[in-house]
């Protein structure tokens, strides 16, 4: 009898290494298959004459103090936070130099002819329009639109509003309050943290069970010490902003999740701060299936990296 059991813990284990190694083979061959290039058509802006110019680059000296990156999908009726942003930076200090990127991650609806609507009114100086060819997701949007940010500061913030745009004071108050800043490299993250009991008693238990679930693979495989890592209310230092989004592939949901483990391998310091926040209708995450890719995208993400299948890129220093 002992024998017998002896044998099948053997075989279990066997069949566990190979599950393991084909794992590891999957992820590594893989991670070759993510086209960061982007396309002709996307390097350009429009402005309000109907004109093509070039976006910069982000290893380019800055010439504005903040870039706010917006990321957009079927956006035509959410766009609360365009207004809002370009209402509150102009009323609040006048010379204070911005620019709103928002980036149309190949949306069905009328959210680039919207949002050029915005370039008409305040000008291209301010108001940007980055439109992606087909829908790569949120982290390729945020990605795209950072790389052609002009701002000393970048800020990421979700189109709909749901973070209080005047929760910035607070997000830079934790990016100042870092030190030393390696290079001038310094993260502060919005986070929902303080709201998870209140959230908890209104999720359903299969809900609330994939959220902690989330959270321990989150831990477990890629960052430590964070707390909320998904909001979308985000802001770098210029420095900071060139080292992680040179590195960053995933381009979905837990890109923020690579983004923040990019950040932890290079030491660059990461502040997390609480922010206001409020759900707003029309989440494009769907429940199970989002998840469940975000829970792969986090398996793949060490071990791609700890397999050499992603390096972290050289640093460039903006010029």
């Amino acid at each position: 009898m002992d024998v017998c059991l002896c044998a099948v813990l053997q075989a279990l284990l066997v069949l566990a290494v190979l599950a393991l190694a084909l794992v590891v083979l999957i992820a590594h061959v893989s991670a070759g298959m993510v086209n960061q290039t982007s396309r002709d058509q996307e390097r350009y802006f429009l402005t309000p004459g109907g004109e093509k110019n070039p976006f910069p680059s982000l290893s380019d000296p800055h010439s504005r103090e903040l870039s706010v990156v917006v990321p957009s999908y079927n956006e035509e009726f959410r766009c609360k936070l365009f207004k809002l942003l370009t209402f509150w930076l102009s009323k609040e200090n006048p010379s204070f130099t911005y620019e709103v990127i928002i980036v149309d991650d190949g949306s069905r609806d009328r959210t680039t002819e919207v949002a050029l609507g915005y370039t008409k009114k305040y000008g291209a100086d301010k108001v940007r329009v980055l439109t992606l060819v087909k829908n790569r997701g949120k982290g390729a949007a945020v990605h795209m639109g950072t790389l052609s940010s002009r701002g000393r500061l970048v800020l990421m913030a979700d189109a709909d509003g749901a973070t209080k745009f005047a929760d910035i004071e607070k997000v830079e108050a934790g990016l100042r309050n870092l030190s030393p800043k390696p290079e001038n490299m310094a993260i502060s993250c919005g986070s929902r943290a303080h709201l998870e009991k209140e959230s908890v008693a209104q999720r359903s238990l299969f809900r609330t069970f994939l959220m902690y679930g989330f959270h321990f693979l989150v831990w477990f495989f890629c960052v430590k010490g964070i707390k909320d890592t998904q909001c979308g209310f985000k802001l770098f230092t210029r420095e900071a902003a060139l080292r992680t989004f040179s590195s960053l592939h995933v381009e979905r949901w837990a890109f923020d999740v690579e983004l923040l483990y990019v950040a932890q391998r290079l030491k660059i310091p990461v502040a997390e701060v609480a922010v206001n926040w409020t759900e707003i209708e029309g989440s494009k995450l769907v429940p199970f299936w989002s998840w469940l890719q975000m829970g792969k995208d986090l398996v793949f993400i060490r071990l791609r990296y700890i397999t050499g299948a992603w390096r972290l890129e050289p640093l460039r220093k903006t010029q």
